[in-house]
């Protein structure tokens, strides 16, 4: 790992795996390298990027106001699939948060992403700075090979893609605002509303955000796409494919590309079940969306932004 906080260091990017999605990480304090993120990924130089850093003590390096329903929430759910927005502080460049005076934060739990950040602050990083490692727009990575599939025509010799297997949740880290009274969900994820008011004993905030207000990761209209076209509750027909829960029947002729027996495993392969109706040339994919709370509201915000 001393080898790829190394390369982190020189300013080249080391694409690895978290819990949630693979991502491309860079210096968070080195705006060069950031731009890089941004022209890897083609994405506009206004969306931010989230800082990972190695526990909640690098809060008071990277926010300038953190509230006590943070804390909580920090030691509750880090390491973890849980990206805090806070006020930044002047660490926290323009180029990290796409010019905003907020910034998200977030410890991973997978032991190769936290071996990096670790590693890269034994020599002297503070924090790097990484969206999911995909074209923007396009379905994140939750292998190695689907970062390589996507990105290896844009990386350069010197830049790393670090394989640690598939990723264990499948859908990009929960974003909570942490900048009012109590805290808002601006991205549904694995940590839950329910987990949320437990863990901080507050309400959370139902209002939606109001567009612009706050830019964060994955929340354009369209979003999370393959090139397969996702047609959402509907029957498919014969050459389309389809996803749905384990006990709903395949009509003849469609298909079958994931039944999932469980709403986790659902977020878990849905990722891969798109990128494989891209491999497979299907023209349509058709998505039985799985009811209830928890992680199906996260599952279903990504699949209306994938049919957008």
């Amino acid at each position: 790992m001393s080898a790829a906080a190394a390369n982190l260091l020189a300013g080249n990017l080391v694409a690895f795996p978290t819990e949630t999605v693979y991502g491309l990480g860079a210096d968070a304090c080195n705006a060069a390298s950031v731009a890089r993120v941004y022209s890897v990924k083609g994405r506009p130089a206004d969306h931010p990027l989230i800082v990972h850093v190695t526990s909640m003590d690098s809060l008071s390096d990277w926010a300038s106001d953190v509230p006590a329903y943070a804390i909580a929430l920090a030691r509750d759910f880090w390491p973890g699939p849980m990206t805090l927005i806070m006020k930044r502080s002047t660490l926290a460049a323009d180029f990290v948060t796409g010019g905003q005076d907020t910034v998200g934060i977030r410890v991973p739990a997978h032991p190769v992403a936290l071996g990096l950040i670790e590693a890269f602050a034994r020599v002297g990083g503070k924090g790097v700075a990484a969206p999911s490692a995909n074209r923007f727009g396009n379905v994140s990575p939750t292998t190695a090979q689907a970062v390589s599939d996507e990105l290896s025509d844009h990386l350069s010799d010197e830049d790393q893609i670090l394989d640690g297997g598939a990723c264990g949740v499948g859908l990009e880290s929960t974003i909570i605002d942490c900048t009012g009274d109590t805290p808002r969900i601006l991205r549904p994820g694995a940590v839950t509303v329910e987990m949320i008011e437990e863990s901080t004993g507050l309400v959370v905030d139902g209002n939606r955000v109001e567009r612009n207000e706050i830019r964060v990761s994955g929340s354009l209209d369209s979003h999370y796409s393959p090139l397969a076209k996702v047609v959402l509750d509907q029957t498919p027909t014969v050459g389309q494919g389809f996803i749905a829960m384990k006990d709903v029947a395949t009509p003849h002729g469609v298909v079958r590309l994931a039944a999932p027996q469980t709403h986790d495993e659902f977020a878990r392969i849905l990722y891969s079940s798109l990128r494989a109706a891209d491999e497979q040339g299907l023209a349509t994919v058709v998505v039985a969306q799985p009811a209830g709370n928890g992680i199906a509201i996260a599952i279903r915000d990504r699949l209306k932004r994938a049919s957008t």
